[in-house]
């Protein structure tokens, strides 16, 4: 990765974190080389705090850090782009993103890896994990009710009801997903592969 951290003659360059799951833009902040080091080694997001004159971890004072999930660099070598998992809350005010609130899109990535979770560690008083040992035959059978249910209240008029199934569907579909060892990143490959 080559980044030119000469083409300011302060030695930095911006910073846009990014949620990797979501891919909800969470911060902005600057880097000088010393901090983009420190980043790549650590794992964990460094900054070069312009007020403070030296580099920053974020969380370091908080305990909501960025754990680095992919680092790129924009076309001209003076921009860095870092995906990550946060721990918390992002925005000093304690929003979820210095650019507002969480946002409801790109929830489903968030939800799957809760769902992984849940099933890799065995939570006992999880639903999720109870039918998860249920087997695949009782996961398929309940994605098959699920839409079902979807198929009835689509021909109803009451939204919210709609709505509410739909959400029971996709739900279940993730625990299906997760039972045949797939992501939802497959499926949407898939897709995308297809609208070329």
């Amino acid at each position: 990765m080559n980044i030119n951290f000469n083409k300011n003659k302060d030695g930095i360059v911006p910073v846009v974190i990014q949620d990797d799951r979501t891919l909800q833009v969470l911060m902005l902040g600057y880097m000088n080389e010393e901090a983009l080091k420190k980043t790549e080694k650590e794992g964990i997001v460094t900054f070069f705090s312009r007020s403070k004159d030296r580099l920053w971890t974020k969380g370091e004072e908080s305990g909501n850090f960025l754990t680095v999930k992919n680092i790129s660099v924009d076309c001209d070598q003076d921009a860095i782009l870092i995906k990550v998992i946060p721990t918390n809350v992002v925005c000093h005010t304690g929003s979820f993103s210095c650019f507002g609130e969480k946002d409801s899109k790109g929830f489903l990535y968030e939800l799957e890896e809760k769902i992984s979770q849940r099933i890799d560690e065995k939570t006992e008083d999880s639903y999720t994990y109870a039918l998860f040992q249920k087997g695949i035959n009782k996961v398929a059978q309940k994605v098959g009710e699920e839409a079902v249910e979807v198929v009835i209240e689509a021909k109803d008029s009451n939204d919210d009801l709609f709505k509410n199934e739909a959400a029971d569907l996709l739900y279940h579909f993730l625990i299906l997903l997760k039972a045949k060892n797939c992501t939802l990143e497959n499926i949407e490959e898939i897709l995308n592969r297809r609208n070329r």
